[in-house]
């Protein structure tokens, strides 16, 4: 019988090694598995190349993760805002490695390590920094970058419900990063609010199936903290 349900995040967390490739999905807090990250912190892994949407807000989640000291590198989309000042304060003390990828590049280069696309082109970043060295091609007159996959060992990953097999559907924007990040990496574990039964979830609205997951740990609710009572 298939059954991903993990007791706890520790125990779906207890293999990751040191020097990890691990995706976190999210978009700033909304879809961050608050949950599975601070079971990464506890479990001790370090040296880890974190590839996410953002890097960091105020001092929970992924920010608390950097704050711990365990990566050594982070590929995203917007590493400053107001309230990122963990990882401002490490990238300015030479103590973290920053790799600055545009929010649609990032996305295509993670969906494409999970459809097997060896590399694509594409225009965002052509004559920029944000090109580096990567070849270049004039195609139908217009100029594009090569850019080439982003594979994960893990994917951390927010969900509203999955089943045992891990099927999963999302809430609203809480979607975001999580159906291509399922796809990129190697193992992906996803914590949601509820498990429901096989045949439950409407296949017409899972958006991850659960071939792309490996392992579903429930929590209880989206930040990974008991309801508050009032």
């Amino acid at each position: 019988m298939i059954d991903k349900i993990k007791a706890s995040a520790a125990e779906a967390l207890s293999d990751v090694k040191d020097g990890a490739t691990v995706m976190i999905g999210g978009f700033g807090t909304a879809g961050m598995p608050f949950t599975l990250i601070d079971a990464l912190i506890a479990q001790g892994a370090k040296h880890l190349t974190v590839v996410a949407n953002n890097a960091g807000n105020g001092d929970t989640g992924l920010a608390a993760l950097l704050k711990a000291g365990r990566v050594r590198k982070i590929l995203c989309s917007f590493p400053r805002q107001t309230d990122s000042w963990v990882f401002d304060e490490l990238y300015r003390a030479g103590k973290i490695e920053l790799e600055v990828v545009p929010q649609g590049n990032l996305a295509e280069r993670i969906r494409a390590a999970g459809a097997g696309i060896g590399a694509f082109y594409s225009p965002t970043g052509y004559g920029t920094l944000l090109a580096g060295n990567r070849e270049t091609r004039r195609i139908n007159g217009r100029d594009y970058v090569l850019e080439s996959p982003i594979q994960g060992d893990v994917a951390l990953i927010r969900a509203h419900k999955g089943d045992r097999w891990g099927n999963l559907v999302y809430r609203k924007t809480a979607r975001n990063f999580g159906p291509v990040m399922a796809m990129g990496a190697r193992t992906t574990i996803a914590e949601v609010s509820e498990v429901v039964a096989l045949g439950v979830l409407d296949p017409e609205a899972i958006i991850t199936p659960g071939i792309f997951v490996q392992r579903i740990v429930k929590v209880a609710d989206a930040t990974g903290q008991q309801p508050s009572q009032e």
